[in-house]
């Protein structure tokens, strides 16, 4: 199981203790029954949205494992299928703290990145394959039923207030990008720099490929060891002029993503135009 039992078990013996020994509530009746009226409210809300929630949407889309693909090495994408995956509200870009898939996993859940915009019925999430949980889940065999919570975040186009923008990923922190990619409008001008090692380990860097042509982008691949790749306010505004002009948008390792943040406002992006997602590995 996963930490919430254990989390909501340790706050209700918390507030236990705090109305039978708390100096504000001894003694005051009112106060005790506003504090119970707050707690119980809150505990509502946890209850509604992280099991209430989740079970009927998974009954009523009835998500399963259609088929397991490797990306790159340690990176597999795994395929749902369900009914009307489409209408769960997810947009491209709902990532690691988005979107939240509970597979038969020794009933944990854990949260993935989608990495395509879902269509009818089917949906896909990009995985490392280094932690227990994402190798158990990319070893799930195809029909086998998962829980699905969310999606959440805000890693997605509705962060956008401008027509262009700078998409920059590492690591499996491209599934993610490589899903915002397919869901902008046309008429968003993008560029997207993919960082990895070598070109082999670039994570969905074909499909990449093919979406930047066909819609006119621009794509700057970042190959070889940190040392010799420089994510500097000079080296990004080599690569894209405009850099100022651009939402940003990156994912990856949280060096490579505090690197990029730290180098577009050193080169005049405003702070509120720096959407990221964080991949801690």
């Amino acid at each position: 199981m996963d930490g919430a039992p254990l989390h909501l078990l340790g706050l209700a013996l918390a507030f236990s203790h705090q109305i039978a020994t708390g100096a504000p509530f001894v003694g005051h009746p009112v106060a005790r029954a506003a504090w119970t009226v707050l707690w119980v409210g809150a505990l509502g809300v946890v209850v509604a949205y992280r099991v209430v929630v989740p079970l009927l949407r998974t009954a009523r889309h009835r998500p399963r494992i259609l088929s397991t693909r490797p990306e790159a090495p340690g990176v597999v994408s795994v395929t749902l299928t369900g009914r009307a995956l489409n209408r769960m509200g997810a947009l491209g870009g709902s990532s690691s703290r988005s979107g939240r898939c509970g597979a038969d996993c020794g009933g944990q859940a854990h949260p993935y990145s989608l990495s395509g915009v879902p269509s009818g019925e089917r949906m896909r999430i990009t995985v490392r394959t280094s932690g227990d949980h994402g190798a158990a889940l990319a070893a799930l065999a195809p029909g086998t039923p998962v829980a699905v919570e969310g999606p959440y975040g805000a890693f997605t186009k509705e962060a956008t207030d401008g027509h262009r923008v700078l998409l920059a990923g590492a690591g499996v922190g491209m599934a993610p990008v490589r899903a915002l990619l397919e869901d902008l409008p046309p008429a968003v001008d993008v560029v997207v720099l993919a960082r990895d090692s070598t070109e082999g380990e670039l994570v969905l860097g074909e499909e990449v490929r093919d979406l930047v042509r066909r819609r006119g982008a621009r794509l700057y691949e970042l190959l070889g060891p940190r040392a010799t790749v420089s994510l500097t306010p000079a080296s990004l505004t080599d690569l894209v002029p405009d850099l100022p002009a651009r939402d940003v948008y990156v994912c990856g390792p949280d060096g490579f993503t505090a690197a990029v943040r730290t180098a577009a406002q050193s080169a005049g992006v405003r702070p509120e135009r720096i959407h990221d997602e964080a991949f801690a590995f």
